[in-house]
Parts: structure tokens; sequence; C-alpha cells
């Protein structure tokens, strides 16, 4: 491509220029005189999805891609339906702050000419739809396949609260980097370059899913208490029907969503008890109805969208187009990371208003196949039929 064109993503090509949030966002630890009042703020007003379906599109349609007008329109009657006619107006009002991504891709295409585009992805609530029963988010055979033509085009990573294996499991791609555990286990395929930069934490090689792999792990020591802490927290909510604890290797998640809104509270503290003696973690919530146990260190999914961007030595090239796409809270540390460096952005993951860091939406799985579509069909998006952007580089 000709870099004929040059944006600022501080004043983004949108139909109106999107502002900070009054307050910064971030991961707030819970406290206990505010157990149920916190665990309803991060109750998803979004219908739920209970069959593992990440929902279909055709991505021979590019009128779909452009206007994105159909869909939607069919989107908002379905939704008006379920939940009421005040879905109008928190669909506008999304809209309004965070401009679709697909409405607005000719004007991301401009400003993606003669750049090198990074393509990051969150997994639940974006490759596959949130379900009752975490184990069942299974992502479409058409989504798999978008995404993988994604990886041959350019670098593409799925950055995920899950462990790295569960979520490789999902997905069973070995062309992409995983950074599971939110960032605080990385993988990607080894290439020319035998090691990572010297002030990195620590780096593992070995043999993996089917090829050898250069591993980052930013928390191996707090392994055996993770491993413990789920043990005891498996105990500790046994009697409460409907919890959910699930091991992600770096983190443990406390699934709250099938538990009766009575029994909430009675989560939360069972919670709490378990960590009182574990100072070197903290107890924190997304946008999800889940807990999450993490480690007390300086990392999130920001930091991990800085690693491999410094790895696949990206970071300090002017050329580069990041573009991180998430549902979940955590996803705002790496919104907020692109939006800084004023070089990439976000796109929240969303039907429902939410202060974000982000400068576009999508509203659901679907039309995230449909935009990472777009952005890798050499006729239609960010790359050219010439184009020279490489996927499948190596953590390095």
């Amino acid at each position: 491509m000709a870099n004929d064109s040059n944006c600022e993503y501080d004043d983004p090509p949108s139909p109106e220029k999107t502002k900070e949030p009054v307050s910064p966002l971030k991961l707030k630890p819970l406290h206990a005189n505010g157990w149920l009042h916190d665990m309803k703020l991060s109750s998803p007003t979004a219908a739920l999805v209970s069959n593992g379906s990440s929902g279909s599109f055709d991505p021979t349609y590019r009128a779909w891609t452009v206007s994105l007008m159909p869909h939607r329109i069919l989107v908002v009657a379905v939704l008006i339906f379920v939940r009421g006619g005040t879905t109008v107006h928190l669909l506008l009002s999304l809209q309004k702050k965070y401009p679709s991504a697909l409405s607005a891709f000719d004007q991301i295409v401009v400003c993606g000419k003669g750049k090198k585009m990074a393509l990051f992805l969150d997994y639940d609530g974006t490759l596959s739809p949130i379900v009752d029963e975490p184990d069942n988010a299974v992502m479409s055979d058409q989504m798999r396949e978008v995404v993988r033509n994604a990886a041959l085009h350019l670098p593409t990573a799925i950055v995920s609260g899950r462990s790295r294996d569960k979520v490789f499991d999902f997905v069973k791609l070995t062309e992409l980097y995983y950074a599971g555990s939110h960032g605080m286990d990385i993988m990607g395929p080894v290439g020319e370059h035998d090691s990572v930069t010297e002030h990195r934490r620590s780096i593992n090689s070995s043999k993996n899913q089917g090829k050898e792999v250069k591993i980052f792990q930013a928390a191996t020591e707090f392994l055996p208490m993770i491993d413990e802490v789920f043990r005891l927290l498996i105990d500790k909510t046994k009697a409460i029907n409907g919890v959910k604890v699930e091991n992600n290797r770096f983190c443990v998640s406390v699934h709250y969503r099938n538990v009766e809104e009575k029994d909430w509270q009675l989560v939360a503290e069972c919670t709490d008890d378990v960590l009182k003696v574990y100072p070197r973690l903290r107890l924190t919530h997304g946008r999800r109805v889940v807990l999450e146990v993490r480690p007390v260190i300086d990392w999130n999914k920001g930091k991990a969208v800085e690693f491999l961007l410094d790895s696949l030595e990206l970071a300090n090239c002017k050329n580069v187009l990041p573009i991180y796409i998430g549902d979940d809270l955590t996803d705002e540390d790496a919104f907020k990371v692109l939006r800084d460096d004023k070089r990439g952005f976000g796109i929240l993951v969303s039907s429902v208003p939410k202060e974000s860091h982000a400068l576009y939406s999508l509203m659901d799985p679907s039309e995230v196949g449909l935009m990472t579509y777009s952005a890798t069909v050499p006729c239609y998006g960010l790359l050219e039929e010439t184009s020279d952007v490489e996927g499948g580089r190596s953590i390095t």
C-alpha cells in the first residue's frame, strides 16, 4: 500500500468525536460492604445465548460489511420484541458514542493505508457468544475460518481470561498467538529468532499442540498458590447451587451466572473468606457475572498487547495499525494502551451502552466475523493484493 494517509487516533475518523471517560476505567477490587452492588453492576443486561452457536454470517455479502443496515434493523427488531422499546434508545446511545466499526469501515481503511495491521481478539463474547455454561462457549466453523484467514495475512492473537490451553481447545488453530490468563501466559510459534528480549520475566521452550512453541509466562511463581486456592474455592462453594469454579492456570474464575441472585452475596463472601490468607492474590470482576482471583502483579491484557507488539518488532514501528476487539472490562486495559499510543484503536463488542476506551463498536460475534473478514480481504479491506504483511511471525 502507498503511505498516502495519516490518521491521529485521538481524533478518530468517526461520525462524532469520542470522548474520554470521566474517570479511568480499571478493574476494581471488591469490598465486603459492596458485594451485592458490585456483582449486580457486573451482570450483563444483554440477552443470553444458551447454545454453542456464535451466529451465522455469510462473508460473501460485502454490502453487509459496508452499510450493515439490514443486519442491524433485524437485530434491533428482535431486541425490541424481546426486551422492549427502550432498546432503540440504548442502541442509539451506543452508536452515538462508539460508532459502528462496520459503518465506519471505509474511513478505517483510509487510516490503515501504508500500515501493517496486527489483530488482537478476546474470545468469550467476541469470537463466541456468552453462554450459561462456560464449557459450551464454542466458536462456529465460519468464525474459525475467518480467524484462520486473518492469521494467514497478518499477526493475529487471541487474548483471553481463560487458560491458554482451554482457548486453544476451543479455537484449534495453530496459526495464532494465544495469550491466556489475561495475558499472563503467551504462546507463539518459534521462528528464526530463538530468544526473547532479556528484560522479560521468563521464557520456556517446549513442544506443545503439534509444534514447537515459545512460551512467555508472567507469574509462574504463583502457580502452586493458584492451584491451592482453586481447590479451596471448590470446597467452600460446593453447597451453593449453580456456582462454577474454573481454574484458568494463572487465575481462578468463580462463575455465578447460574446462581440465584439471593445467593450472590454468599458466593462473594465465600470467595473473600478464602482469599483473606492470600495477600498476594486479589479479587476483581469484569462486566460478566464472574469473580476473578488474580496475582497481585502489574500485568494485564494491555501489557500483553505491548509484549506481543514488542516481540513482533512492531512496538517502535510507526507504520503499524494494531486493532483490539473485545467485550469485557478486562479488555479496557488493551483499549487504553492503543488509544494512549495513538497508533491503533479498540472496538467494543456490545449491544448496550458502556463506558469504554474503545473508539468503535460492534454488536455481537457475527459482526466481529464480518469486520475481521472485511479487514483481511485484499480487494475490500486493509490489505491489498500486493501487501507484504506477513502472518505467523514468531515471538522474538
